[in-house]
């Protein structure tokens, strides 16, 4: 039955991540009636998916379950814990287990869970989890059908990025023995076909089905053809005996911008040989499988087109510049103040900020760092803005581009001075109980390889500083101003 012509109400619980970010449109292009759920709702408003309804619930908190839960026929299950550190995996099997239960509740008639291919002798915390996750699942009273995909090559797939990362700024690598292990990658686009189809069939229940593409290959082999298609070089890869996965997974910060405990995880669960029997669901879903070289070039065809559907702060083409060489995932540090003032007052200050005012906090610092461009040829001594205290899509602030306008909610601007990678710097501001308003700044860097990741270690300390004294600062101003009123 088309998606278009099944009335089942489909919930993607965990739709702020990497696959249900990926997932949501593509259901809704074929039909379907979708809910979504995230620990952070105002992250998937930001999406402007159409009639979706989007619900706040967390699978560690049951009491918010039942409300996500309600009326859905299919829950599509993307959520883990991987990035909360070394707990993660007793978190992961409390959250399904609670799942499990509060679906069980509701009446709910199928769960899809997407977890990873499991090697027998699998030891690493992150393959283990994923596993005893799906076993968490099934024993609850709802059918499962569990989808299990190894590497997915696509814009945003941490397994993806950080062999980007390795190929585009590594031309030389020393590397533990697992760059000659194997996996079956499956194409982005391959497995949303999966996911979107499978779990609606009645032959799917309680199955375990394999997702790969239709080639095998050892991670030597992907980064290598992953350069030719970036036309890059292939990177001269030597294997050390003894460099383990786990030893190797320390160095990772300096060489890529993937969170590092997503990177360690997948890293040190490296040294096994992941195998598929992907051919039941290749019978129940056909589909033209894409090869390697064909998955990565649609990554990258469909970052050039602007196809990234992720929020531009982990991987938005334009904010990198419209390089394929700089990192996706965005590092950040900011700093965050109350104030009593109401939010307007509040966006006076931020919206007057640079020029004659210039920025409120530190400003020598800000001085000596615009000098510093400067004097390497940038445009770093180039002040001014349009309006002294109006601001626009377009504008130019100094050395600042304002890319983004929500009077009394954020300013979006992107960093101009010379440096190793592209930067995005963001106020936004959330009203609170009382008239009181929140204030935030935030600043992302999406690194160029290790210069890159350098320079963000070297300015991440005074940005800490800098960030959390500004926004202290403007939040005096405004009550200041409002007092004077």
């Amino acid at each position: 039955m088309p998606l278009s012509q099944d009335p089942r109400l489909r919930l993607v619980f965990g739709a702020s991540g990497y696959i249900g970010t990926y997932l949501v449109p593509r259901l809704l292009a074929a039909g379907a009636r979708v809910r979504v759920s995230s620990r952070k709702p105002k992250t998937l408003e930001a999406r402007g998916w159409p009639g979706v309804e989007i619900v706040e619930a967390d699978a560690l908190d049951p009491a918010s379950l039942p409300a996500a839960l309600a009326g859905v026929s299919i829950a599509y299950y993307l959520v883990h814990s991987m990035g909360a550190g070394k707990d993660f995996g007793r978190l992961d099997l409390t959250a399904a287990a609670n799942f499990a239960a509060a679906a069980a509740a509701a009446g709910v008639e199928r769960i899809c869970y997407l977890g990873g291919l499991v090697p027998a002798d699998a030891v690493s915390e992150h393959i283990v989890s994923r596993r005893d996750t799906g076993e968490v699942l099934r024993r609850g009273a709802v059918p499962v059908t569990e989808l299990r995909a190894g590497i997915i090559v696509g814009p945003g797939s941490a397994a993806f990025e950080v062999m980007r990362d390795l190929v585009y700024h590594l031309p030389v690598m020393i590397t533990p023995r697992w760059v000659t292990a194997k996996s079956p990658p499956i194409a982005l686009d391959n497995l949303l076909e999966y996911l979107t189809l499978a779990p609606g069939l009645p032959e799917t229940a309680n199955q375990v089905l394999d997702a790969a593409g239709p080639e095998t290959l050892t991670y030597a082999q992907m980064m290598r053809t992953l350069a030719e298609a970036a036309g890059r070089r292939p990177p001269w890869i030597i294997p050390v005996p003894v460099l383990s996965p786990k030893l190797s997974a320390y160095w990772l910060r300096f060489v890529t911008a993937v969170p590092t405990n997503v990177a360690r995880a997948l890293i040190e669960g490296l040294k096994h040989d992941f195998t598929a029997n992907p051919e039941e669901l290749r019978r129940l879903v056909p589909q033209r499988l894409l090869d390697f070289r064909e998955s990565v070039d649609a990554a990258f065809a469909a970052e050039r087109n602007a196809q990234v559907l992720a929020r531009w702060t982990e991987g938005a083409f334009n904010m990198r510049q419209g390089r394929l060489d700089y990192a996706y995932y965005a590092k950040r540090a900011g700093g965050s103040a109350v104030t009593t003032a109401p939010a307007a007052a509040v966006w006076a200050v931020v919206a007057a900020i640079g020029g004659d005012n210039r920025y409120y906090y530190l400003n020598s610092l800000w001085t000596i760092r615009e000098t510093m461009d400067w004097l390497v040829g940038g445009r770093g001594l180039a002040r001014g803005r349009r309006h002294p205290t109006q601001v626009r899509v377009g504008d130019r602030i100094d050395t600042w581009e304002v890319i983004g306008v929500e009077p009394e909610r954020r300013l979006t601007m992107t960093f101009g001075l010379r440096a190793p990678g592209a930067g995005v710097l963001e106020f936004e501001l959330e009203p609170l109980p009382g008239g009181r308003t929140r204030l935030t700044a935030t600043a992302y860097w999406h690194p160029a390889g290790v210069w890159g990741l350098m320079y963000w270690l070297a300015m991440e300390p005074f940005h800490q500083v800098i960030f959390t004294g500004l926004t202290r600062e403007i939040c005096r101003r405004a009550e200041g101003a409002r007092d004077v009123g």
